[in-house]
């Protein structure tokens, strides 16, 4: 994971939404919150833009950080053995395990944190674009019972994966994905802590940590 500035980072993780058709029962689960019905599809990826994984069993009302919270890559960071983290948007809560950026930076080593940050976590972003170009479906919308959705999603990241493996050459310059989470004010105002204050401030360590790593290596 060399390509990445940030020491100890492994990858990003953010949420996208596939539109699906709205279920008749439980239908209203599955409204996000810009009004159509998704899966709400949580994913890691590391510096060569490949997935590292996936979890697409979830309504699209379900929020980011809850998806998190119970993920299988969640559970594993918060039990890890060495000094990994993944970087993620202000929606997740900062942690030893994730790191967000500095909401109100009022330094220069601050700002330059997050300029770096925002550079590392776009990543993210070009992965989701890049899927839903190689596959239309998951950008507009999956048409198929609802049993089998998220074994689709997680299908077409793996092939992905595997154009990547394969150095497909297609050109995916004229349609990358709007970032959808990056600026906490999309999240309705509101910030979801992950853990209790002790857990913050060690993350809030680890990421002065780091702010003084760049200004060392700068």
């Amino acid at each position: 994971m060399t390509k990445f500035r940030m020491p100890c980072v492994i990858g990003a993780i953010d949420c996208t939404h596939v539109r699906i058709s709205k279920p008749k029962e439980n239908g209203d689960e599955y409204i996000n919150r810009k009004g159509y019905p998704s899966f709400n599809v949580q994913a890691t990826c590391n510096a060569n833009e490949e997935f590292t994984s996936v979890d697409a069993n979830w309504p699209g009302s379900v929020h980011d950080s809850r998806i998190f919270k119970n993920s299988t890559v969640g559970n594993f960071l918060k039990n890890r053995t060495q000094s990994t983290v993944l970087i993620g948007d202000s929606g997740y809560g900062i942690a030893p395990w994730i790191i967000t950026p500095f909401e109100n930076p009022t330094t220069d080593a601050q700002i330059n944190f997050n300029a770096v940050y925002a550079k590392e976590r776009v990543i993210i972003e070009r992965c989701f674009g890049q899927l839903k170009r190689r596959f239309p479906i998951l950008h507009y919308k999956v048409r198929v019972a609802l049993p089998k959705i998220s074994g689709i999603i997680v299908c077409c990241c793996i092939l992905h994966n595997i154009g990547k493996y394969l150095k497909d050459n297609n050109d995916f310059s004229e349609y990358e994905s709007p970032p959808e989470n990056c600026n906490p004010e999309h999240r309705n105002n509101t910030t979801v802590v992950l853990s209790d204050a002790r857990t913050r401030a060690l993350g809030q360590q680890l990421r002065d940590q780091i702010v003084q790593i760049l200004i060392s290596n700068h």
